[in-house]
């Protein structure tokens, strides 16, 4: 049987057309230091290339 894996399940999560979608990193603490329009575009979830997607998708078999 194939299983999920859930630490990839918990990290990206699926579109309607089944690209995935991650956060953008380094946004939980040092908040002070960083610009307001960085803050702002961290904001908004990003798409993960599609070579890096290939094998993730693939520990996701039934998606998410």
């Amino acid at each position: 049987m194939q299983k999920t894996k859930k630490s990839i399940a918990k990290r990206f999560k699926l579109t309607a057309r089944g690209k995935l979608m991650r956060r953008t990193p380094g946004f939980r603490h040092l908040l002070s230091a960083k610009s307001t329009k960085q803050k702002r575009r961290a904001t908004k979830d990003k798409l993960v290339a599609p070579g890096h997607a290939k094998p993730l998708l693939r520990s996701l078999p039934f998606g998410l």
